[in-house]
């Protein structure tokens, strides 16, 4: 069931009253994907009193219908597929590589744009809260908790892993 909002600070608004239990914690951090999500993490940051930044993932849009997701990339050389959409539609490997390598290109130059000059935050010992805009085939977030489950490298082309 889905679940309308006026725009996505309301969304975000809503969200923090659902972490409340967050709200004033010193090892509490915001990550919003972004475009979409860093209006909703904007608002959950305040609400929680926590510092916010970007983590960035890029979604793998399937040729022709780039939509739909077929998987995910983000930092760590993390490759996350949606097995279902590539089974049932048949993609092959050096399809989904040429994608990714495509995607990799723009997650690099997005990440040196938002961050402009600084690091990445740190987060061990950190309590994050991954945020999102909405999950379609949920690609994004999965690629996103698996590299933030990885210790921080940069993104390494490789062959298709689902």
């Amino acid at each position: 069931m889905a679940v309308i909002f006026s725009d996505r600070r309301e969304a975000g608004r809503q969200l923090a009253g659902e972490l409340v239990r967050f709200a004033g914690r010193d090892d509490v951090i915001v990550l919003a994907l972004p475009r979409g999500g860093v209006p909703v993490g904007y608002e959950v940051a305040q609400a929680l009193k926590a510092p916010l930044d970007v983590f960035v993932v890029r979604k793998l849009g399937v040729p022709g219908h780039e939509e739909l997701a077929m998987g995910a990339i983000a930092p760590s050389g993390v490759r996350v597929l949606n097995d279902e959409i590539v089974s049932g539609l048949a993609i092959p490997p050096y399809v989904i590589d040429a994608v990714a390598a495509k995607e990799e290109k723009e997650l690099l130059r997005r990440e040196h744009l938002y961050r402009a000059g600084r690091p990445p935050p740190q987060l061990n010992g950190r309590t994050i809260i991954l945020v999102d805009d909405g999950l379609a085939t949920g690609s994004t977030m999965r690629a996103g908790i698996k590299a933030l489950k990885k210790p921080r490298r940069p993104y390494r082309r490789g062959r298709s892993r689902r």
